[in-house]
Order: C-alpha cells, then sequence, then structure tokens
C-alpha cells in the first residue's frame, strides 16, 4: 500500500515557524512542574492531584524518594525571602515557580533542594571532575588495553547503575515488519518504508509495544546508502495511537495499532523533537548528499512522564510494577529503541549496515549521546542542545542543573538512584565527559547556542575538552583546544566536533556542518556485509 508521503511536507513550514518559543519549551516542561515552594513547604513533593484526586507521577517519585531514603529538605523559606535567591530577580510574568532578572535567556528557578540557577560563569565550576583514565583503584590508565578491559566498563557500571539505569539483558525479541511502501515520494526524491516493530509480550501479555520507525533512502542510489536516524515523538507511520501505548488489554483495549493514512510528526513545536522531522531543506540536504534519513517515534517505546513508567517496555519487563533504584529510565529505553530500530536498518538492502548515525535534540539528544555510548554499532553522533542528562558537565553549574533533573518533572529520565545525588553533585562517580568518551573511538558532534543557556552550552564544550584524553589515547584527535570558540565557528579537525550557533534552542543551524564532519567519515569507510 503506498501512502502519500508528500502530505508530510505540506505544513511543514507551518510547523518550522511555530510561535512556540523551542528555548521556553525545553526550560519549562520541567520546571514549571516543579512547584513553587511557600514557607510551609513539605518535606514530601506533592503534585496538585488530578480529576480523580490521584497524581500518578507524584506518587511514584514519592515512591521512589522512599526506596531510596531521601528526603527533600522541608525548611526553605518562601522563594521571595530565600537569601539565596540571586539578585535582582522577580517572579517571572505568569510562571509562578520561575523567576527573572531581567536578561534575556535567563531561565531561573529554585530547585526543591534549594539551588537556584546560575548564569554567573565565575561560579559555575565548583568541582574537579572524575578523571576518565584513572582506575578505582588509583592507577593510571596508559594503554588502550587497559581501556576496554577495564577503565571502560568501571565508567559504563556507574552510568548504568546510578545514572541513566540497567537495560535488561533479556528483553524480547522485536519483528519488524513494512506497513507502507512509497517508491515515488517526496516528488519522485525518495522510497520511503513505514515500519512496525512488534515486541514478543508473551511473557506478560497485558501490556503490548510496538515500535515505529520511517525509513526514506534517494530513490536512485545504485548502493546502500549512509542514513541518519532521527529520534522524535509523534506517529511516524503506523504505530499506537496517542494514549494507546502500553495499555491494558481488556476494557481500555489492545496497544496494537490502527493503520494511519500517512506519516505524520506531531502538531506545533515539532522541531523540538528533531528539527529533520519537520524540514524540508534538512530532509532534502541529506538525500542530496546520497543518504536516507529514519525517524524513529521514542513515544512508541516509552512515555515521557513518571506515570508511564508502569507501562510502555519499561512497564513491559517488570511487569507493571513500579522500577527498583537502578532499573533502566525513559532515556534507556529510547536507546534501546534506537538499538532495536538499527537491527532493522542493518538487515536493509538499502542501507549501509556499517554507515548509520544518530541525531538527537534536546532531550532527544541525551537519548542519541547514550544509545552511542552503548551500542558500538553506531557510527557516529550529533546531539544537540542535548543539555543536563546530555553532554553538558553535571558539576557545571549553568542554566539546568542535576537537580532540577532529578525533580518530579524528569527524574523519570534517569535511573531512581539517580536522585540521590540532587544537593550532592560531586557525589556523582562519573560526569558528562566520560558519556563522550565512551563513544570513542567513533566521532561525536556536540552542538549549543548562544541563546539556549539553559543548556549551558560553555558546559558542553567542557565535556568535549574532558573527553579528549581518551580519544588521544585510542589514536584519534581529541578538539585542539581548550578555548570556547566564537560563535559559528565549528572545531571539526578532530573525532570530537563542536560548534556553538548563533541563536536559541535549534539544531537547524549546525546540520550541515555536521554533513560535512560526517562525510569525512562515511567516505572513507567502506561497506560492511548487512546483518542477515
Amino acid at each position: 500500500m503506498a501512502v502519500d508521503f508528500m502530505k508530510l511536507l505540506a505544513g511543514l513550514s507551518n510547523v518550522v515557524a511555530a510561535t512556540t518559543s523551542l528555548a521556553a519549551l525545553s526550560g519549562f516542561l520541567c520546571v514549571a512542574a516543579e512547584p513553587a515552594a511557600t514557607s510551609e513547604t513539605s518535606s514530601v513533593i506533592r503534585l496538585s492531584p488530578g480529576p480523580t484526586g490521584v497524581n500518578p507521577s507524584g506518587e511514584d517519585y514519592q515512591r521512589m524518594l522512599d526506596q531510596l531514603h531521601v528526603q527533600v529538605p522541608n525548611s526553605l523559606p518562601a522563594p521571595a525571602d530565600d537569601p539565596n535567591r540571586p539578585p535582582n530577580t522577580q517572579p517571572a510574568s505568569g510562571r509562578s515557580a520561575n523567576w527573572t532578572d531581567g536578561v534575556r535567556d535567563h531561565t531561573i528557578v529554585r530547585s526543591s533542594w534549594g539551588h537556584w540557577s546560575n548564569y554567573d560563569e565565575k561560579k559555575a565550576g565548583l568541582y574537579a571532575l572524575p578523571d576518565p583514565l584513572r582506575l578505582k583503584n588509583g592507577l593510571e590508565v596508559t594503554n588502550a588495553t587497559t581501556w576496554w578491559k577495564q577503565r571502560r566498563p568501571e565508567i559504563l557500571e556507574d552510568f548504568q547503575r546510578e545514572v541513566y539505569g540497567r537495560i535488561p539483558t533479556n528483553t524480547p525479541k522485536v519483528t519488524w515488519e513494512v506497513t507502507a511502501l512509497d517508491t515515488n515520494a517526496l516528488e519522485g526524491t525518495a522510497i520511503g518504508k513505514s515500519l512496525l516493530g512488534r515486541l514478543d509480550n508473551s511473557a506478560y501479555p497485558a501490556i503490548s509495544v510496538n515500535l515505529g520507525l520511517t525509513l526514506f533512502t534517494p530513490v536512485k542510489a545504485s548502493k546502500p546508502v549512509p542514513v541518519i536516524m532521527i529520534p522524535g515523538f509523534g506517529r511516524t507511520g503506523f504505530e499506537p495511537r496517542a494514549g494507546s501505548l502500553g495499555t491494558t488489554n481488556g476494557s481500555s483495549g489492545s496497544a496494537s495499532p490502527a493503520p494511519t493514512p500517512a506519516i505524520q510528526f506531531g502538531g506545533p513545536g515539532r522541531t523540538f523533537g528533531g528539527i529533520a522531522g519537520a524540514n524540508p531543506r534538512v530532509i532534502q540536504l541529506l538525500l542530496s548528499n546520497g543518504w536516507g534519513y529514519a525517524v524513529f517515534n521514542t513515544l512508541s517505546v516509552q512515555a515521557d512522564n513518571g506515570a508511564g513508567l508502569t507501562k510502555g517496555i519499561i512497564g513491559f519487563m517488570n511487569h507493571g510494577q513500579p522500577r527498583k533504584p537502578d532499573d533502566w529510565g525513559m532515556l534507556a529505553a529510547w536507546s534501546w529503541g534506537l538499538s532495536r530500530a538499527l537491527d532493522y536498518l542493518q538487515t536493509d538492502p538499502s542501507v549501509a549496515a556499517n554507515k548509520v548515525g544518530l541525531e538527537g535534540h534536546s532531550r532527544w539528544g541525551k537519548a542519541a549521546l547514550l544509545a552511542m555510548a552503548l551500542d558500538r554499532r553506531f557510527a557516529i553522533v550529533y546531539a544537540s542542545c542535548s543539555g543536563e542528562g546530555g553532554a553538558k558537565l553535571h558539576r557545571h553549574d549553568i542554566g539546568e542543573s542535576l537537580d532540577n533533573v532529578a525533580g518530579i518533572g524528569e527524574y523519570h529520565w534517569m535511573a531512581g538512584n539517580f536522585l540521590k545525588y540532587a544537593g550532592h553533585w560531586n557525589d556523582l562517580p562519573v560526569d558528562a565527559h566520560e558519556l563522550i568518551a565512551l563513544a570513542a573511538p567513533r566521532p561525536v558532534f556536540i552542538t549549543g547556542g548562544t541563546q539556549d543557556l539553559w543548556s549551558d552550552p560553555v558546559g558542553e564544550f567542557k565535556a568535549c575538552v574532558g573527553a579528549g584524553p581518551v580519544y588521544r589515547l585510542l589514536g584519534k584527535k581529541d578538539l585542539g583546544t581548550t578555548e570556547m570558540p566564537q560563535p559559528d565557528v565549528e572545531l571539526t579537525s578532530g573525532d570530537i566536533a563542536y560548534r556553538e550557533h548563533a541563536g536559541g534552542h535549534i539544531d537547524a543551524p549546525d546540520w550541515q556542518t555536521f554533513i560535512n564532519f560526517a562525510k569525512r567519515y562515511f567516505d572513507a569507510r567502506s561497506d560492511s556485509p548487512r546483518s542477515p
């Protein structure tokens, strides 16, 4: 059955031009979820109950705090009376939890642990970074063998246990099928496929998980092509409809998807989840270079809220029960989904199996960077404005902080154990430079924006610098400098690349630089045989 892929492009210009501020969306999706403190601030964070008097995310969050024996401070003064409140700040209009100092791009909020958002670089670097080339026994790593056999497993274990959670090793098989095909897509420039990956749910039939993937490859390609896979939200073909992810079979219906007539990429603000899904220019850039691109629907794997942790793939593996402290969070679940999509791509005859890269923006940039670290089959990654929990150093105090991600609005991204480090950042055994180092020796491209201070482009740059020693140890090139470049000046001569574009929380300005950077590797790499 052919899909009218031209419908995809029909309204994309309006999507890109949506009036929603992407920088504000990134910051306030979580910040506004953290309730404003009062003089009677409780030691337990409670969200206002919904229509039924129950707040599932709040209950799950409190359950995890109780497992960890962690208490949120109960003696904070009201924000207006807080002596630690940054000078010259006042409540932001219409947002009771947020404050402003009148400076553009400064999103200011007090975390539930009492930490106020900081934008003073002189106060940002409070802690020394963990040494990626020093074993836990104190010995220095001086050769590649020690890195691969000892130090890298140490770092990976810390990230899995304390930061993102452990991905189960016994996840069931995912079987992929092409549900729609258009051999004349995008005005005859591409072949489009809509795919559905069905998880074998025989171990727990109450939850179904069906993964959504869309693939476009150049119609005139004479051999397998490189593909950039982009995680995002919204339906990418024939996938579960909104609200049906992991639903319980029975009165609430089955999670099996009903066909939809055309690929859809969500509504206004779609650029927030990966701009290639809503930017014809990026699509054409990739196709004109002889590359393909794929869009993976992360919401088909796991919902982006705490209430969904007993559903989706996490809920399936736990048979609908709440998580333990080292169980995987949403970002790890999304990265698992990207690896399952890669399983398919490596069998598709139109795809060069060893030339599949990732691009992710914002929280999808976090997931893409994590997938790159966990799955060594991915060839390259472009993490755009990934911020806290992504390429930004946890110990670099600018914009969004560890405390914010450990709050009720975003805790589900991470392992429960991550909550232990709110207010205790320096106790975290790893940092973002080591997440980047886990990708070595493969190339990484990290970006930020001058008007996206919430994501902390300086902290992202410093993480790239911090990963350099591992790349050098493995015979690769680092950034080549420790000095932050000027806006729109790319650092791409090494295997770690960085660019800070002039602008906000978007990925569009850096796509051409990424393509030029990736082309260097794809052109030099011969095609490998496809997986059987």
